[in-house]
């Protein structure tokens, strides 16, 4: 699949995503979506898919409350790694990033 194909597919599965964590009474806004380059050095993570354009950090609100916790996210994680197999959720990090999701391309995945 190519790179442009990857990517529109990422950006289908942010949508239902994002859909259902309005059926779990959920608020969501955007952390980090694209990364340049110097992002990318600067935070210790060159070649984040980030710069790929298929990975996004979300934050996360529970009745007004801003979330900080991975286990917060663990609803939102495991319904996106259900949406494909390729799909890679941060809580499963060996240092858990629970607000991050992304998908696998190649041979990268974060």
């Amino acid at each position: 699949m190519s790179l442009s194909s990857t990517q529109q597919e990422f950006t289908y599965h942010i949508a239902q995503l994002i859909a259902y964590s309005q059926l779990l009474d959920y608020g969501l806004t955007f952390g980090d979506a694209y990364r340049d380059e110097e992002t990318r050095s600067r935070r210790g993570h060159p070649d984040s898919n980030h710069g790929r354009r298929l990975a996004v950090d979300f934050n996360l609100f529970i009745d007004g409350e801003y979330q900080t916790s991975s286990e917060a996210h663990a609803p939102l994680g495991h319904m996106w790694k259900s949406l494909h197999p390729d799909n890679v959720w941060g809580g499963d990090f060996d240092k858990p990033d629970g607000n991050h999701y992304s998908r696998r391309y190649k041979d990268y995945t974060v």
